[in-house]
């Protein structure tokens, strides 16, 4: 199979985690035990992956002459994700009470869709230019990140749901959001990104990275210390670190 379908099949993977998580929130009675599992997955991935193969990879494209390079592009990752998350509708589950989703109605327009589209895209990008760089990277990456698209997905289809009542409608607008990563991929691949290394796919990956770190400490880190299911959230965490160095060793 050529590395640009597998990167676009990641992308691709990225989306269908957010509407697994609307399944989830429309079929389950136990979502927040499964939310807690995945934020415990998701995180031990992603921290992993961050010190087992991004760091290195980035070390060895950008070299030691241009830590400056990479502390740039990491700052410019994470504050991207934390300019969009304050458009992006609340997705923590503890405050997605009844009155809670009615004052976020307001954030479910052409604002927040766009935030989350942009959001998303950039995502892939990132994800497709990672798998080119390393499959096995890329792989873990688009699961971490996957797993981290979970409650994202439920919150989604919750609050749109909450503004129609139709489940049919709900599912049709968290499908368009899901496909945007898709996009992000499709994006890389018209630039032809196969053809980019060096200090280029230092940046990328840097960028990456920043991304990571505001998903990891400043989304995963905080909701999987309140975790409910704290065996939920054990079992996770204890699985994403299995998962990583099994790939290792594949």
């Amino acid at each position: 199979m050529k590395i640009e379908l597998i990167g676009l099949l990641v992308t691709l993977l990225l989306g269908i985690f957010i509407l697994i998580g609307a399944l989830i929130a429309f079929l389950t009675k136990k979502k927040q035990k499964v939310i807690d599992f995945s934020l415990g997955l998701a995180f031990s991935v992603i921290i992993m992956l961050i010190c087992i193969d991004l760091i290195p990879e980035i070390i060895e494209n950008l070299k030691m002459r241009y830590i400056w390079l990479f502390l740039i592009c990491v700052v410019i990752g994470y504050l991207i994700l934390k300019v969009l998350d304050n458009f992006i509708p609340d997705h923590e589950e503890t405050k997605m009470t009844a009155e809670n989703l009615k004052d976020n109605l307001a954030h479910i327009g052409i604002v927040s869709s766009i935030a989350l589209i942009i959001h998303n895209i950039i995502e892939g990008m990132a994800v497709y230019s990672t798998v080119l760089s390393n499959v096995n990277t890329g792989l873990m990456l688009g699961l971490g990140i996957g797993f981290h698209n979970l409650p994202l997905g439920m919150v989604i289809a919750t609050t749109f749901y909450q503004t129609n009542q139709n489940k049919n409608k709900a599912m049709f607008f968290t499908t368009a959001v899901s496909l945007s990563t898709l996009v992000g991929g499709l994006i890389m691949l018209f630039l032809n990104n196969q053809s980019i290394e060096g200090i280029v796919l230092g940046v990328l990956l840097s960028i990456t990275l920043g991304m990571l770190l505001f998903i990891a400490f400043t989304e995963l880190y905080p909701r999987i210390k309140k975790s409910k299911y704290k065996e939920a959230r054990n079992a996770g965490l204890i699985l994403g670190i299995l998962i990583l160095l099994l790939s290792i060793f594949i």
